[in-house]
């Protein structure tokens, strides 16, 4: 195949494994940590309503679909890219941190999640997700 061709579907397949990822543990998020009493998050507008209702417990699955999203994600780009693998995995943690930036705009969710969000959740997961795949080489 083509180098930049494959190149170019390992950063589409990235980014859609890596959402399916994120996805997939935002969905299950509410079956294993149910959210407050009262609290409507079906919605965005009923998740800002009801976030003040939240408790560090609920911010759990949020970081961990963040993480692993990104980590996931960027794995497979640094397996599928051809060269440069590094600069594939770090791309795909640069898009999902705007993501978690434009999720930060959205929701009001308490400052000391933001930050844990945004420092741990992208660079350092794409930083993993690329080695662990120059590791399974």
């Amino acid at each position: 195949m083509n180098p930049i061709l494959k190149n170019i579907l390992a950063v589409v397949l990235g980014i859609v494994i890596g959402s399916i990822v994120n996805m997939c543990l935002i969905l299950i998020s509410s079956s294993i940590i149910p959210p407050p009493e009262g609290a409507d998050i079906t919605t965005t507008e009923g998740l800002k309503a009801s976030i003040h209702l939240f408790k560090p417990v609920n911010f759990i699955f949020p970081f961990l679909a963040h993480a692993l999203g990104t980590l996931v994600g960027a794995f497979v780009a640094a397996k599928m890219a051809t060269n440069r693998k590094m600069k594939f995995s770090y791309g795909i943690g640069f898009f999902f941190l705007l993501g978690g930036i434009a999720n930060i705009m959205m929701i009001p969710a308490p400052m000391w999640f933001n930050v844990t969000d945004l420092i741990l959740a992208y660079l350092p997961m794409a930083y993993l997700g690329g080695k662990f795949a120059l590791k399974a080489q």
